[in-house]
């Protein structure tokens, strides 16, 4: 399935450093978004690191044996150990720590080529999220490593509640920390005209869901959604970074 793509990371309004950052595969294979913490420093050094430890990792093994669900959880345990091993360098940067979310097309021999579905693979630690949008409706494909995304699931909180809850923001788990455990990686199934988007809580923290929808449906360039989708959380008060990559899958001619 052909594929169009763009991304777009934005400081804020609010913000005096971008802490976000990506990565768009120029063959379209694999994408990354991530999301620094830990202080003006340690945050951008965070995902810079991620980042580029994820994308060399993934470039270098692209044809090895590994299966697609291996690959991606060793690019993302290399990402954690360089982290841990800039810390232990630079201990003013000992708190810093990052959010990745990362798509992965990568072919699948076993997969008919004629077939009208393709299963692609997703993995994330935090709260980078991953969202399908299919026709009308829009999907959140990754569910946030959070204090409050667990309180909801358990049925603590409800969904608006949730959403202005002031411990939204802590993590039960990022990049940069010696207790990582696991990666979440999943199956994700793509058709024809589906849009993928990967983005930080710079977006989802200032739009809605309806809101994002809205955008991706309404605007199809993925540069010129991407464009409005970051305006549109500036224009909502643009507290944070915000960081938005598309991915379009087989589109009918090439974009404008």
């Amino acid at each position: 399935m052909k594929r169009y793509f763009a991304g777009l990371t934005d400081q804020g309004l609010l913000r005096s450093v971008n802490q976000d950052a990506y990565y768009i595969d120029p063959g379209g294979r694999f994408f990354i978004v991530a999301d620094g913490m830990g202080g003006h420093a340690g945050g951008q050094e965070a995902s810079q690191i991620a980042t580029e430890v994820m994308q060399t990792y993934l470039d270098k093994h692209w044809d090895s044996a590994q299966s697609s669900v291996a690959l991606l959880e060793a690019a993302f345990f290399k990402a954690n150990e360089a982290i841990l091993q800039d810390q232990r360098t630079h201990p003013e940067r000992s708190d810093m720590g990052t959010t990745a979310v990362v798509l992965l097309f990568r072919e699948n021999s076993s997969q008919p080529s004629d077939t009208k579905s393709q299963t692609v693979w997703a993995a994330h630690v935090g709260d980078s999220r991953l969202y399908r949008l299919r026709g009308s409706k829009l999907e959140q494909i990754t569910e946030d490593h959070t204090w409050i995304s667990r309180a909801v699931k358990a049925g603590h909180l409800n969904l608006d509640q949730a959403r202005n809850h002031p411990w939204r923001h802590v993590l039960s788990q990022c990049l940069g920390r010696q207790d990582l455990q696991e990666i979440d990686i999943q199956p994700v199934e793509v058709q024809p005209a589906d849009r993928l988007l990967l983005c930080s809580d710079g977006l989802t923290e200032e739009l809605s869901d309806s809101s994002i929808s809205s955008h991706l449906k309404s605007i199809r360039a993925c540069d010129q959604a991407a464009m409005a989708l970051v305006n549109a959380a500036k224009d909502k008060g643009g507290r944070d970074n915000i960081t938005v990559v598309i991915v379009a899958i087989d589109r009918d001619r090439a974009e404008d």
